[in-house]
C-alpha cells in the first residue's frame, strides 16, 4: 500500500504549492519537493533559474503565476521563459544574445570616421563632425569596427 509523503519543508523554505518549495543555503537556491533536494543553483544563475522554472510550468507541477508571485518576478518574464523553452529548448537559455548592428554608423560614417582616426583626430573632434555621439564611436572601437590607431612620439 503507497504511503503518503508529508510535505514536510526546512526550516525557512518558501513555499512555492504545498509540494514544491525552495531555500537560499549560502550562495545557492535549492528547491525541495518535500523534504528532497530536486536541483539547485548559484543565487546569480539567472538561466538556471529561468530553465528550472519553466520546465516546472511546462511539466505541470506549478502555474506561471504561482511562480511569478513566489519569486516577484513579472508574470509576462515567467510566460515568455516558457515560450523561450518550448521554441528552442533548454540551449535557449544559455546561447550568448546575438551582437547588435548599430543603426547611427553606416558604413560611409564609419569610413570616414576611420579616415579620421588615422589622420590623428580625437573622438570628441570626430563626433561633433560626423554628427554622431562620442559613446557610439567608443562602442564601435570597443567592438572592432573601428581601428584606433596609436601615435608614439620618440
Amino acid at each position: 500500500m503507497p504511503q503518503l509523503q508529508l510535505p514536510i519543508f526546512p526550516d525557512s523554505c518558501s513555499l512555492i504549492t504545498p509540494h514544491l518549495g525552495f531555500q537560499r543555503v549560502d550562495d545557492r537556491v535549492v528547491y525541495f519537493n518535500g523534504h528532497l533536494p530536486v536541483f539547485s543553483h548559484a543565487c546569480d544563475d539567472l538561466a538556471s533559474f529561468r530553465l528550472f522554472t519553466s520546465q516546472l510550468v511546462n511539466n505541470g507541477s506549478v502555474t506561471q503565476a504561482q511562480i511569478a508571485r513566489a519569486f516577484g518576478v513579472p508574470l509576462i518574464t515567467v510566460k515568455r521563459m516558457c515560450v523561450r523553452l518550448r521554441d528552442e529548448g533548454s540551449a535557449g537559455f544559455f546561447k550568448p544574445r546575438p551582437p547588435t548592428r548599430g543603426h547611427k554608423l553606416t558604413p560611409d560614417l564609419i569610413a570616414q570616421a576611420q579616415a579620421m582616426l588615422d589622420a590623428g583626430a580625437a573622438v570628441p573632434a570626430i563626433s561633433s563632425a560626423l554628427g554622431v555621439l562620442q559613446t557610439t564611436l567608443h562602442k564601435a572601437i570597443t567592438a572592432g569596427r573601428l581601428k584606433k590607431t596609436v601615435l608614439r612620439v620618440l
